[in-house]
């Protein structure tokens, strides 16, 4: 009898992600990738038994109307593949102070889901439109949807991480804290990472970033998160594609009051016009950085700020290691392909021990598993994430 399958979905703040995938060996049957949405040209990508094939959907589609593509012309053209569909994973970005694991959907979840939108306003409204949708158009499933949190893993900090130095009450009555996100992330290359180590998971003493339009740094001891860079909302932290990361609050009163700005233009201007895009005022696209690192003084700029901050919270992230660092991890879209990221902020860690290889880190990329340091330095470790596997196996774990 064949294995069964989970349907993983993932509605970020501008995309979606889907596959069908065998939560035992990571097979996936079908998989795809919905971008650009609420921009021009918004078109979705799929593959299926080794076919690729594009459609282009007009200009600025949104979430529902790309969802209402995946589940008519995709999904329910493949009768045989969706009736092997056991469940269906959610990828949740926000749990706020309550889900601290996966669960179940059930309607009381959804309301209460739906108050926790503001602290990921960018991205829970899409991922709660996602379980909303599935729950409509496979009726036969409604009890076998599963969230799994992007902030569980997070859960372990020490209250000397997650606390910020605000009246305690706020924490009390409203759980302003930081929670961190990408944890399914970070949960998986750090068990990948001990495979390479050969050590317990219980051991590792490591350092891991996730690198991609959002970006997050997290220090994991004995096998558990006891810092992240990202907070409250993932607005925290690095430089991102579009999101500015750590800022001196009082940028905010001056854009108020100086210049007039609102606080919701404010905001926007925060997660949507800064990072990378602000930057270079031209794009969040990394590869863009390193293709004109050397000609263009705009991309140089972005690309040096956001190589200091990353080699900054890597460094600042030995303070809680306990002693020992074991490994440098590098995941997510820049983090296992852009070898100028990786060696312009390395470069910046000689004080750690740290040697880059140029021609181990010129290969290890696209797909490419590896260490990439020298062999006189600490290790520096290239590991492909893979969030729809261990959002996969949570949804077969709970529902069988």
């Amino acid at each position: 009898m064949p294995n069964k399958l989970v349907l993983v979905l993932n509605c970020g703040s501008s995309s979606l992600k889907f596959s069908i995938i065998d939560p035992k060996n990571g097979d996936k049957h079908l998989y795809g990738l919905a971008e650009c949405l609420y921009l021009s040209d918004t078109c979705i990508h799929w593959t299926l038994n080794n076919v690729t094939k594009t459609q282009h959907l007009g200009n600025k589609k949104e979430h529902k109307e790309v969802l209402h593509f995946l589940i008519n012309t995709i999904l329910k053209s493949q009768s045989q593949l969706v009736e092997r569909i056991y469940t269906i994973g959610h990828r949740v970005v926000h749990g706020g102070p309550k889900f601290t694991r996966s669960v179940i959907i059930d309607e009381q979840f959804l309301r209460e889901l739906q108050q926790l939108s503001s602290f990921a306003p960018l991205h829970n409204p899409a991922n709660i439109l996602g379980i909303t949708e599935m729950l409509k158009n496979f009726p036969n499933l409604s009890h076998k949807n599963v969230a799994v949190f992007d902030t569980a893993f997070h859960q372990t900090m020490p209250e000397s991480s997650y606390l910020y130095a605000l009246p305690y009450k706020l924490y009390e009555k409203y759980g302003i804290r930081r929670y961190g996100a990408h944890g399914t992330s970070h949960d998986y290359v750090m068990q990948e990472a001990a495979k390479f180590l050969k050590k317990s998971v219980k051991e590792l003493h490591i350092i891991t970033c996730h690198l991609g339009n959002g970006s997050s740094i997290a220090a994991i001891l004995k096998g558990q998160c006891v810092d992240t860079s990202m907070g409250l909302t993932p607005l925290e932290g690095l430089v991102m594609g579009s999101r500015s990361g750590d800022i001196d609050p009082a940028i905010i009163f001056f854009l108020h009051k100086k210049l007039g700005m609102s606080i919701d233009a404010i905001n926007h201007m925060l997660t949507h016009q800064s990072g990378l895009l602000g930057l270079t005022e031209v794009t969040n696209d990394c590869r863009y950085l390193e293709d004109n690192y050397s000609s263009k003084t705009n991309a140089k700029r972005a690309m040096d700020v956001y190589c200091h901050r990353l080699a900054k919270y890597i460094a600042s992230y030995t303070a809680v290691m306990d002693g020992r660092l074991d490994a440098i991890i590098f995941t997510g879209g820049i983090g296992e392909n852009s070898y100028l990221v990786r060696e312009l902020t390395l470069n910046k860690l000689h004080l750690l021990g740290v040697r880059v290889d140029r021609d181990r880190n010129l290969v290890t990329r696209f797909g490419r598993s590896g260490f990439i340091n020298k062999n006189d330095s600490l290790l520096v470790l290239v590991l492909p994430t893979k969030e729809e596997l261990m959002i996969a196996r949570d949804a077969i774990l709970l529902t069988t």
